[in-house]
């Protein structure tokens, strides 16, 4: 999975998201949700101190900068335990 930057717009809310150097401006509400992770995994051992067992992740539909008229594109992020950033999952454009 590939970081990419999420942006708020000041809110708390994702604006944009920063992907592969191009810059995707949110076009539709964000759905935030958590899931459970066998975190033995991913890794040998669960670091001291650490209780991570679920993982956040965040549905954005975004369009291709600030072109209104550009196909809805749908990317699932989750985010980075370690950093606290995030990494793209998943992208779907729109087919219509």
């Amino acid at each position: 999975m590939e970081h990419v930057i999420v942006r708020d717009g000041g809110d708390g809310i994702p604006a944009s998201v920063v992907c592969r150097g191009r810059e995707w401006l949110v076009g539709a509400e964000p759905v935030r949700w958590f899931e459970r992770v066998n975190w033995w995994e991913t890794n040998r051992r669960m670091l001291k101190g650490r209780s991570r067992v679920d993982v956040e992740v965040l549905q954005v539909q975004v369009r291709l900068g600030s072109n209104a008229g550009s196909a809805l594109t749908t990317m699932l992020l989750e985010r980075d335990g370690l950093g606290g950033g995030w990494r793209l999952r998943d992208a779907v454009a729109d087919a219509a």
